[in-house]
């Protein structure tokens, strides 16, 4: 594996709607950004990545794009987008954006043109197909709920749509298409962006023809989920291939690609020294225990599925190229109220957490107020909740049999809104997030949670990330967190995840306890120093022996 400037980085999450309103208006803009530039900084952040912020009629929050070339007024203009890359240079600080390319939304020129004259070049842009017998192409059941297929008014014909109809696949068969979409990727890389965070592109190939791929159903009204289908599409690794020879490789871009796959033999086609993307993100555990029929039928995750989804990743990895690690993003509920369900969650499971994910082998992803343990909202009723995918879920539970009680409960724990309420600044109105209303109601839990009650606690929550920053960047240690190999060390040991980072000429020992009782913990190894621990005590009963609380992690230099 080629070592790139990126490895040793810090990288941090934007959901600019929510992070910081200096309008009033109750939407987060870019300004908000420009003015946390400084904060992120000081947390020791080198990478932003900004959700869309394009124009967009917000249908699913931005990632249905209306014009790739401009900047949404809600969010500011690209005035603001052109002095935040500055301003962010001058702190060598690097920008990504969220490139959406596997779809647009239904109010871009290009979709609205198809619209008007189904026979026209534009509508080449997208598929557009025929029904069969007065019923859709075949059964592909969308991401979001209900048929891939929406009719066009006042025809036998259908457009396909992966996600939320208002986003239309765009046709990457077509090479004029992409030749429009290399043409805007260039375009915004010129302008100074760093790169992008690459949005759904697994989904760019499609099994054609459509009517060849009707399959069983995985549900009662005959649908199946429309991933099924990539398996069998064909074209992937040629558009991703063109891709990146046609923009990301000429600006020497940083990418990371949404890429859900468990083939290690995959892993060098899109992460490689000759990969599609410089990096992507580790889903392993964001996935486990999800299921086809719902959110209502998930499993929980306790920390040894957690601890095994780790692990599985860096043995699937390994030096094949450099996976990103995550703990939340924009699509999924708060890391701590989801993996930290079995346990007290409370600020030292909570730093015990973000230890085990920033001491694995990766470049490790911070989404805003994870810094600060933002956790999950404990919405009242589905009115609070603005998310299509939750109100998808919701319906499909009711469909299932649960009561609108028993519904609401199993999908507001799995909601993207938890994830998306307001940045909490302090414990002023509205978390000091907006001076307005708010688009989406603030986490009551802001008066005890928040950036002003912590920046100047030593031993709060986002003082504890600075720390896990700062000693990923230390001279000392730095070659052995970002390059070191990751070694499981007493992986059948209930609640506790531990493991080695072997460095070339140093061994560094992770611990951490998720138990709410206290555990001896053998040393094969004698400590050689301390390096960060999530408590004032590290308790050594003997060189051969460790004794954690509940719920402590510690770092250790061994011999």
């Amino acid at each position: 594996m080629k070592r790139k400037w990126w490895h040793e980085k810090v990288a941090y999450q934007i959901y600019p709607k929510s992070f910081l309103d200096t309008k009033g208006n109750g939407i987060g803009d870019l300004r908000g950004v420009i003015n946390k530039l400084d904060y992120l900084k000081d947390l020791g952040v080198d990478i932003i990545w900004l959700s869309p912020c394009y124009p967009s009629p917000l249908a699913d929050q931005g990632y249905d794009i209306a014009d790739y070339y401009d900047i949404d007024p809600r969010f500011g203009s690209m005035a603001d987008m052109d002095e935040l890359l500055v301003e962010a240079k001058k702190r060598n600080m690097y920008i990504l954006m969220d490139l959406v390319i596997n779809h647009c939304s239904d109010e871009h020129e290009w979709f609205k043109n198809a619209m008007k004259d189904l026979d026209s070049e534009y509508a080449k842009y997208f598929f557009i197909e025929e029904g069969v017998n007065g019923n859709p192409p075949n059964n592909w059941r969308s991401y979001f709920g209900g048929s891939a297929w929406e009719k066009i008014k006042g025809t036998d014909k259908y457009y396909l749509h992966l996600f939320h109809k208002k986003q239309p696949d765009l046709n990457w068969e077509n090479p004029k298409l992409r030749e429009e979409i290399y043409k805007m990727i260039n375009w915004w890389l010129n302008k100074g962006l760093a790169g992008f965070r690459v949005d759904a592109i697994m989904n760019i190939s499609k099994a054609l023809p459509f009517t060849s791929y009707n399959y069983p159903p995985d549900r009662e009204d005959g649908t199946v989920i429309c991933a099924k289908m990539l398996e069998d599409a064909k074209n992937v690794d040629k558009y991703l291939h063109e891709l990146r020879t046609n923009t990301f490789d000429k600006h020497d871009a940083f990418t990371v690609g949404e890429v859900f796959t468990d083939r290690t033999e995959d892993i060098p086609i899109f992460i490689g020294d000759d990969g599609h993307f410089s990096t992507m993100f580790d889903f392993e555990e964001t996935i486990f225990g999800k299921s086809d029929k719902g959110w209502y039928d998930a499993k929980p995750v306790t920390p040894d599925d957690y601890k095994k989804c780790c692990f599985t990743t860096q043995k699937r990895v390994g030096d094949l190229g450099y996976i990103s690690t995550i703990i939340e993003n924009h699509d999924e509920p708060r890391g701590v109220s989801h993996y930290l369900q079995c346990c007290d969650v409370n600020d030292d499971s909570k730093k015990l957490l973000g230890t085990m994910q920033f001491m694995m082998k990766g470049l490790p992803f911070i989404y805003q107020g994870q810094e600060i343990g933002m956790e999950n909202t404990d919405f009242t009723s589905m009115d609070e909740i603005d998310d299509i995918s939750t109100i998808g879920e919701y319906q499909v539970a009711l469909e299932a049999g649960l009561s609108p009680e028993e519904a609401f409960r199993a999908v507001k724990k799995f909601s993207r809104d938890n994830a998306r309420t307001p940045m909490q600044w302090d414990d002023s109105k509205n978390a000091g997030f907006t001076s307005g209303t708010p688009w989406l109601l603030v986490n009551p839990q802001y008066t005890k949670i928040n950036v002003k009650a912590q920046i100047n606690d030593e031993k709060s929550v986002l003082s504890y990330y600075k720390k896990l920053t700062a000693l990923r960047k230390n001279e000392a240690y730095k070659e052995t967190i970002v390059y070191g190999e990751v070694v499981p060390y007493l992986e059948n040991e209930h609640n506790l995840m531990a493991f080695y980072r072997n460095g070339e000429n140093q061994t560094l020992l992770v611990l951490g306890n998720f138990d709410n009782c206290e555990k001896l913990v053998k040393l094969e190894k004698k400590a050689a120093a301390t390096l960060l621990s999530n408590m004032d005590n590290v308790e050594f009963v003997n060189e051969n022996e460790i004794k954690l609380k509940p719920y402590q992690s510690v770092i250790l230099e061994v011999e």
